[in-house]
């Protein structure tokens, strides 16, 4: 009764359009009431969700990212891409994709990169003659690299959920499934661009134009750089590096473009501040509701279930790959983590599956529910900015969102293109 309480309660009050967090906590409350236990231990579990260190690194990495954008970098990222593939039939198809791809080792959000440097890309493909629909389904099939490509948000709070992996292990593993996923839609975007003849942008830039625009941008691209090589070495922890995210930001964006001006921080510290509160009340509420699962011992039944069907790793990943993609049209990737991740990865881990892997596959998973059809929130702002319907973007959407699943298909059953970088470098 409690568990029907609790996931029908969450179901009916995201239909009817309430917030993602404020259904979790009224969910949970109904749970409690039915299960009668002490209120008051919600507000408990509120109050020690966020109480974690690690959680520093949130708001320190947030800022970074709207320093970025506000210090005009997204710019100097997109004139690299636009001159090393620009000249190219669909070119500007090859530098939406080159240049979000970039940009997603600066934000390590699919949401800032689709509404920043997304929004300017689509207007330029539109600006060109490129079918509005088709711009605004590339832009949100790409910027769910976002999350993939280190610096990720999404990675740092699956590392909470789950003590088997670090931040770093993590950084390292999404690199080339990342990098996979761009790779596979610039190959669908040459096929497009060949059967729909999308015409070329320009002349071949000049190898002294590609060395310009490279060398401005190197600064830029030093972030990510930053943050990895920092943790790596030890010079400082996950939570340390985003300090210093933010530092560079600032330092590059004043002094070495001079595009950031002391104006413009308090309003990027307000915008960053909001995201931050947003995130950090879907993670306190989602402790209560994680609480709610043990005490009915919901985590505990599912185990049991899934060994009656003596699943091996392979089936029992193909089992949660239909779950999560389930799941992920209805609710977003964090408070999925929070939810699922707690029950989900012992199961994986008895099973004998690499805790790295499956975390990659997880986060790969509830990130394409972004784009999936019919909440996909990345679709709703790609199609605000692109001014087209849902029915005219989906119906672009689906080749990509096809070929999404064939990669993510890749990732879950060959573990290196995961594990190889963190094994390389020592991480787990």
């Amino acid at each position: 009764m409690t568990t029907a309480v609790l996931f029908l309660s969450l179901l009916f009050f995201m239909f009817i359009g309430v917030p993602v967090a404020f259904s979790i906590g009224v969910a949970t409350l109904c749970a409690m009431l039915v299960q009668d236990l002490p209120v008051i231990a919600l507000a408990q579990k509120i109050l020690t969700g966020v109480d974690s260190f690690p959680l520093m690194a949130l708001p320190f990495f947030l800022f970074a990212a709207e320093l970025m954008t506000g210090g005009s970098l997204s710019d100097v990222l997109l004139r690299l891409a636009s001159v090393l593939v620009g000249h190219r039939r669909g070119g500007l198809g090859y530098t939406n994709i080159l240049g979000l791809t970039f940009f997603s080792g600066l934000s390590g959000s699919a949401l800032a990169d689709a509404a920043g440097p997304g929004a300017v890309l689509i207007r330029m493909m539109r600006q060109s003659g490129y079918p509005p629909s088709y711009a605004a389904a590339l832009t949100a099939t790409t910027a769910v690299v976002g999350p993939i490509i280190p610096p990720s948000i999404i990675m740092i709070i699956y590392a909470l959920q789950d003590p088997r992996v670090s931040v770093l292990g993590l950084f390292w593993a999404g690199i080339l499934p990342g990098l996979l996923i761009s790779g596979s839609l610039l190959i669908y975007n040459g096929w497009a661009s060949w059967r729909r003849n999308f015409r070329a942008d320009g002349e071949p830039a000049t190898l002294a134009i590609i060395l310009s625009s490279t060398f401005k941008a190197l600064p830029a691209l030093g972030l990510p750089v930053l943050i990895i090589g920092g943790i790596h070495s030890g010079a400082f922890t996950p939570t340390e590096a985003s300090v210093m995210a933010v530092a560079y930001s600032l330092l590059v964006g004043r002094f070495v473009y001079g595009t950031l001006t002391m104006a413009m921080v308090p309003k990027l510290l307000a915008r960053s501040a909001y995201t931050t509160a947003s995130i950090l009340l879907i993670i306190s509420v989602s402790s209560g509701f994680a609480w709610v699962l043990n005490v009915v011992q919901i985590p505990q039944a599912l185990a049991m279930w899934v060994g009656t069907l003596e699943l091996g790793p392979i089936g029992f990943l193909f089992v949660v790959n239909i779950l999560l993609l389930l799941f992920g049209i209805f609710i977003e990737p964090l408070p999925g983590v929070l939810i699922l991740v707690p029950i989900l990865a012992p199961m994986a881990f008895a099973l004998g599956i690499d805790p790295t892997h499956f975390a990659i596959v997880v986060i790969v998973n509830l990130t394409l529910g972004m784009i999936t059809p019919p909440v996909g929130s990345l679709l709703f702002v790609t199609g605000m900015v692109a001014k087209v319907s849902m029915s005219e973007l989906n119906k672009e959407l689906w080749p990509m969102l096809a070929i999404q699943m064939v990669v993510l298909a890749i990732i879950t059953m060959v573990p290196a293109i995961s594990l190889i970088l963190p094994q390389w470098v020592g991480r787990i």
